[in-house]
């Protein structure tokens, strides 16, 4: 394998209810650093049906190049068809690095694609970086429970391909009327050739928070020593009109549901506040919530690592320091609007 025949940094670019994914919008500003530090160009490749319009956003953030794979076979996302389509587009024009959200769907085909070409794939970046003189793309994740932070590399095989998390990486600010190449791509494949069928799309009806479009974050460990402390957690984003946030550990422990979890294992939230009591900071969450605006951190341990990962850090007891907060916010907001918080 010749390296020097691989050249150009790709984003998969994941197609979301008709418009591009914020993971991909993120992932692009993240390739075009590593395209400018090597000199070369950042490219998508957009798989679906009437996504050929999604051009002008993709070069808005930051590609040069645009592969479009647009038929009516790509209507639902399923994995041979898009494997196969992406193959075919990264044989035929060789990119150094591949980068994909890591969603169900990016994880699904990266990891597809990666054993058919093959070479290696690093899940669940949270890091990215590339030498300038060998290309070497260095996607750094948490390892071992998240105790340490592992940099990976690809030294054997091309392209180099990583998955990375929601919300870590920052997307560009968009540049209205930039323009680049768009490159219309097919393949022969017929419907009777894929194996899986849609037969019908059912959408989850249970209301769930949301916390990595929250604006507040309250977050809890196993500081609060149990589902009845754990309660003044609740107390206090109820008051802030604030989503709920959990380590780890208060999943296992079943004291919430694994959809709250910040972290490693669970969700990247970048609220404009994160409150993180009784949390101890181990690394698994960090990487969760690291890049939010203001981090508050509520810990009677002086030594917990958490406070070496905040703006602002208050040594005491959550549960003499919560009813505190609690009072002095239902004061001073003087009420909640529609479960959020007048001001803030």
């Amino acid at each position: 394998m010749s390296f020097e025949d691989y050249r150009g940094v790709w984003v998969y670019i994941e197609v979301k209810e008709g418009q591009v994914a914020p993971v991909s919008l993120e992932l692009l500003g993240a390739g075009r650093r590593l395209a400018d530090k090597r000199g070369t160009e950042l490219a998508g490749v957009v798989i679906g049906e009437g996504v050929k319009p999604l051009a002008e956003t993709v070069f808005a953030y930051g590609a040069d190049t645009l592969y479009v794979y647009d038929d009516p076979i790509y209507k639902h996302y399923r994995t041979e068809p898009y494997m196969k389509a992406l193959l075919a587009c990264t044989q035929k024009y060789k990119p150094e690095i591949i980068l994909y959200g890591a969603t169900s769907t990016g994880k699904d085909l990266a990891s597809a694609v990666a054993t058919d070409l093959p070479t290696g794939l690093t899940a669940d970046s949270t890091m990215l970086d590339v030498e300038e003189d060998t290309g070497l793309l260095l996607a750094s994740r948490p390892a071992f429970g998240g105790n340490i932070m592992a940099t990976i590399l690809c030294k054997k095989y091309r392209p180099q391909m990583a998955t990375v998390r929601p919300k870590v990486m920052k997307a560009l600010f968009p540049e209205p009327g930039r323009t680049g190449t768009l490159v219309e791509e097919s393949i022969p494949l017929q419907e009777e050739e894929v194996r899986t069928k849609v037969l019908e799309i059912v959408r989850e009806t249970a209301r769930r928070v949301r916390i990595d479009e929250a604006d507040i974050v309250v977050a809890g460990g196993k500081g609060m020593g149990g589902p009845a402390g754990f309660q003044l957690i609740h107390k206090l984003a109820e008051v802030l009109g604030a989503a709920v946030g959990a380590s780890r550990d208060v999943v296992e422990a079943g004291w919430i549901g694994h959809h709250h979890q910040v972290g490693q294992t669970g969700v990247t939230v970048t609220p404009k506040i994160y409150f993180a009591v009784g949390i101890s900071g181990a690394i698994q969450h960090i990487v969760g919530m690291q890049n939010s605006g203001l981090i508050i951190a509520i810990n009677k341990d002086p030594n917990a690592a958490i406070f070496q990962n905040c703006h602002y850090g208050i040594v005491g007891d959550a549960f003499e320091i919560l009813p505190l907060l609690i009072e002095e916010y239902t004061t001073a907001l003087g009420g909640k609007e529609d479960g959020y918080v007048r001001k803030i």
